[in-house]
């Protein structure tokens, strides 16, 4: 670094100290724009993590759903009609077939799901969803219970009456004690609890925790057999089957069960974890574009502050800067100076965001347990756009200075 610059930044250090309230005034506009793109950046990249999450544990790492429309939220009203048209509905007959096709290296389980009240006693739970599947579903999603256990296939096959629970129903109707043993009422039938499945969280707002799990032989039984199901899969431990691998011998035996030509499309739909996870960044994606803009406009704001402290700081050194152009300094010796005292207060404010940032996402993640996560790209982002700011906004200025003529400089007041 050449002595000029060096003594450039001295001086500019020199001058924020000798004016601390100004400068921090001028900071404030810098650190609360670094600070809202960092904060921004870190609630989203802290969504997706919670996404990623949910979706593994509501969903399964390893698992796959077979449907007659899987992926509704990358879908069209267009796109979703034509595969209303086109898609077959799934029934239990279509489970019997690939059991006894693939159900030696695939597991199946149905899943059908109602909106339901849940009561006990004079107490009333709106909209939970009740679902009905088989005993395997457990082993097929990964089903965390933190208290009991899932229902047995023998459960399945005598259509009792059981069912394992969200934590908000174990919440709702015995808080602080364990639900085993007790009874909860669904569509006027008494339900024994023998299992409390882990806290899921929201997914986009809407609550995972309100499900109550019961045998779809029961389910059934309360409403019927569905017009269409779904049926989670997974390849069979000790298959030695991929996830994909296990996914393709399900496609091949529905097409074959459907009659399906080799140039014919599938009349059925998929969901894989994958598919679920690139939906959830599109959603991020467009959130980025959308609201770290808006962020960065109050850098921009902060941007014309420092302009405008720089235009007053250099009307106040004018005899100065008159003073050294007579003594030898050039016109490059003016516009460094200037520049490096509007640089390194953008650079303070930025450091400074960083901290509070900081701070922030420490103190909101451990007392609202909000996931929140810090990202090298937006801290990056944000000190880059801060010392741009800085830099662009003390041009003019320090192009004003430098121009000045050293005699009328001298003259001022």
């Amino acid at each position: 670094m050449s002595t000029s610059i060096l003594t450039s930044l001295s001086l500019a250090l020199d001058s924020i100290k000798a004016h601390r309230l100004r400068s921090f005034l001028t900071l404030l506009g810098v650190v609360i724009g670094v600070a809202s793109v960092i904060l921004v950046g870190a609630g989203i990249e802290g969504l997706g993590v919670t996404a990623e999450e949910t979706t593994s544990k509501a969903f399964g790492a390893e698992s796959y759903l077979l449907a007659q429309i899987a992926n509704v939220g990358r879908l069209t009203p267009k796109q979703r009609a034509a595969r209303l048209r086109n898609n077959r509905q799934l029934r239990r007959d279509d489970l019997t077939f690939l059991r006894a096709s693939t159900g030696n290296e695939v597991l199946y389980s149905p899943y059908s799901q109602r909106i339901e009240d849940v009561k006990r006693d004079e107490r009333l739970l709106e909209a939970c969803s009740v679902i009905g599947v088989a005993a395997v579903l457990a082993e097929i999603r990964d089903v965390g219970v933190v208290d009991g256990r899932f229902f047995t296939e023998q459960e399945e096959r005598n259509k009792a009456f059981v069912a394992v629970v969200g934590d908000d129903i174990r919440n709702y109707f015995f808080p602080g004690a364990s639900p085993l043993g007790q009874t909860i009422k669904v569509r006027g039938y008494d339900f024994l609890i023998i299992g409390v499945q882990e806290k899921l969280g929201s997914n986009f707002g809407r609550s995972q925790d309100n499900s109550v799990y019961i045998p779809d032989t029961t389910f059934e039984k309360l409403y019927g057999q569905p017009k269409s199901m779904s049926i989670f899969a997974r390849a069979k431990p000790g298959s030695g089957l991929t996830l994909d691998e296990a996914l393709e011998e399900t496609r091949g035996a529905m097409r074959i069960r459907n009659h399906l030509g080799p140039k014919k499309e599938d009349n059925f739909d998929f969901l894989t974890p994958d598919s679920i996870r690139g939906f959830v960044d599109n959603i991020l994606g467009l959130i980025r574009v959308v609201v770290v803009p808006v962020t960065l406009i109050s850098l921009v704001v902060g941007g014309i502050v420092i302009m405008n402290i720089m235009l007053v700081s250099v009307t106040e050194r004018t005899k100065e800067i008159g003073i050294r152009k007579s003594l030898g300094a050039r016109h490059s010796d003016i516009l460094v100076q200037i520049l490096a005292e509007s640089f390194v207060i953008s650079l303070l404010g930025g450091l400074l965001g960083i901290s509070i940032a900081w701070g922030l996402v420490e103190f909101i993640t451990s007392v609202f347990d909000i996931k929140m996560k810090i990202t090298p790209p937006y801290v990056i982002l944000a000190v880059f756009v801060s010392s741009g700011v800085g830099l662009i906004s003390g041009w003019y200025p320090a192009q004003k200075a430098a121009k000045l003529d050293p005699i009328e400089a001298l003259r001022a007041d």
